[in-house]
């Protein structure tokens, strides 16, 4: 059954990397045969934490959807495009940088599916107006999503998982994370121009036109603007308190699109517009896959294979899970890939005497898993999300056109991290 996943997942993989299947017909036909013939169950792939659908992804997704296509509706999107656009005169690149701050920002503070769920649509607006290609922008946004989302205990799921394992507050993130996820931003941001030149020639008139606009007059409805506003705040507000009030960011997301679809009134074909129902199928399918892979024990050897290569040297196992986790989770999902490898790192940290070395293995792991989450089109949430969003607004982005530049965002962020692992747990501490 082993040998059996394994070419499931390859030929899935290969297919999904070459484009000629739809990704979201591979990713079911997939979860399909592994299902058939007995790899995984129903149960396995629909009812496991660890080996079935994320339905918290799945879920939250969804409900995001659903309160941005309302949202939508009240011209926001329209209202930041043009705000963004006049703020950078105009100017391609400063327009870029600016998405990617506020991005990286917001990633941080809320999760990073969410962020580019709410970044996506401006986005596009902005580039409509300036009459330029917005898939360079989108996946600089995705590069900058996981790059922020590093620096929080929420801002990347991966996060979550291992702050659960470890035992690691919101405050162990920001000390220990948000020093080197701000360093790898702006090494980014100033990668940026040499990244995607030859992607910000813009027409004079084209930006002539956007200054003149005003931002106020793509208001179309403020009462539901209003409405929307106060259910998106209370929405991000419980996101953040999770700590506190301890309720799961879907829960938190479906209540809050069920309260925004009954206060606006907004009519079903509306709402469900904006809902991508192609990538929620693709996840759905894709963690199936993968959940066969975890419970045939395929990611686990491989995890395991790392951690034994180290011999008990805790500098040479924080920068060898470091570099694996970029690897695979940039090839599988990093959500799947954290959850399998967070037990095998607990045991190792009890090997390792010094308390300091010991937490280093779960810095490098999510650094990794975050960062490595860049790598290929596929190695994090917010990537698949905004693929779907980009096709369905005609601007398809390829699986290759993405992991080229992913892998360079990829290899520069892993490389900017090793010495920050070894200076400040092993050379500082």
């Amino acid at each position: 059954m082993t040998a059996v996943a394994v070419v499931v997942f390859v030929v899935g993989y290969v297919l999904i990397a070459t484009e000629r299947v739809p990704k979201m017909v591979v990713a079911l036909a997939g979860a399909g045969v592994l299902l058939a013939i007995g790899v995984t169950d129903s149960h396995e792939a629909f009812y496991s934490n660890e080996t079935g659908v994320d339905w918290d992804v799945v879920f939250l997704l969804l409900g995001m959807m659903i309160i941005v296509g309302v949202l939508r509706r009240t011209g926001v999107f329209e209202y930041i495009a043009i705000w963004s656009a006049k703020r950078a005169g105009g100017s391609p690149v400063r327009v870029m940088v600016l998405l990617v701050l506020i991005t990286a920002v917001a990633s941080a503070f809320l999760d990073n599916v969410t962020t580019v769920l709410l970044i996506a649509p401006v986005t596009l607006l902005v580039c409509e107006r300036l009459d330029i290609s917005p898939v360079p922008f989108l996946i600089a946004e995705v590069f900058a999503s996981n790059i922020g989302g590093a620096a929080t205990l929420i801002g990347d799921p991966p996060n979550i998982i291992i702050g659960s394992r470890a035992g690691l507050t919101f405050n162990d993130f920001l000390v220990h994370m948000a020093p080197i996820a701000l360093i790898e931003l702006v090494v980014f941001t100033l990668l940026l121009p040499l990244l995607f030149r030859g992607s910000f020639a813009v027409d004079a008139d084209r930006v002539a036109e956007v200054m003149a606009l005003d931002e106020r007059e793509a208001i179309r409805d403020r009462t539901l603007l209003v409405k929307s506003g106060l259910v998106l705040a209370g929405v991000l507000i419980a996101f953040v308190a999770h700590p506190i009030i301890h309720i799961e960011p879907s829960i938190v997301a479906l209540l809050g699109a069920g309260v925004l679809v009954l206060v606006s009134g907004t009519q079903p074909k509306h709402y469900l517009a904006g809902v991508e129902w192609e990538t929620l199928l693709f996840f759905a399918g894709l963690f199936v896959m993968v959940g066969a892979l975890v419970k045939t024990g395929v990611i686990g050897t491989l995890a395991g294979w790392a951690a034994d290569a180290t011999g008990g040297n805790a500098l040479l196992a924080v920068m060898l899970i470091l570099g694996v986790s970029a690897l695979l989770s940039g090839i599988i999902d990093n959500i799947p890939y954290v959850a399998t490898m967070s037990p095998i790192v607990a045991q190792l940290t009890e090997q390792i005497a010094d308390p300091v070395h010991s937490q280093a293995l779960w810095w490098s792991l999510a650094l990794g898993a975050d960062f490595g989450g860049n790598l290929t089109a596929v190695g994090a949430s917010a990537n698949v999300v905004v693929l779907g969003i980009a096709k369905r607004a005609g601007h398809p982005i390829s699986f290759w056109e993405f992991t080229r530049k992913g892998a360079v965002v990829t290899l520069i962020t892993i490389v900017v991290a090793a010495p920050y692992l070894w200076l400040r747990y092993f050379v500082l501490a």
